[in-house]
């Protein structure tokens, strides 16, 4: 998919995803991590990996795209409202690909609920499950 600042108001260096496309009802995305990323000089210096919340706004952008392809438009911006579980099980390191998969567990203009999993390969480094709400910022 081309232009994703188009579905998103986020943009760089905050802006962590790439690419999203629709299988069935799965919203499927990915982001490569570069070793340049303004995060890796000081999380870790010696073993650098993507912060857990990098990877957790990772997943809520590519879901935020996903449902408007979906046809699910907020009233206004959704922002986090709680990220109801969150699982690391694998670090995400410069020149990974993390690759993401989400399910919309209940959705509408104004609440976005949301789980999935992100993985390098075909290991599980993230299991998360998030609601947004729209935020009365209009976009």
């Amino acid at each position: 998919m081309k232009n994703i600042e188009s579905y998103l108001p986020h943009r760089p260096p905050f802006l962590f995803v790439d690419d999203v496309y629709i299988e069935g009802d799965t919203i499927i995305a990915q982001h490569a991590f570069h070793d340049d990323d303004w995060f890796f000089k000081g999380h870790f210096p010696s073993f650098p990996i993507v912060p857990g919340v990098l990877l957790i706004e990772s997943m809520a952008q590519a879901g935020g795209v996903g449902a408007k392809l979906m046809g699910i438009y907020p009233k206004s911006l959704f922002m986090f409202a709680k990220i109801k579980e969150a699982r690391f099980r694998q670090a995400v390191r410069p020149g990974d690909t993390f690759m993401i998969e989400i399910k919309n567990v209940r959705a509408s203009s104004i609440y976005l609920h949301q789980k999935g999993i992100g993985k390098v390969g075909d290991a599980i480094a993230v299991e998360a499950e998030w609601i947004s709400i729209a935020s009365g910022v209009p976009e």
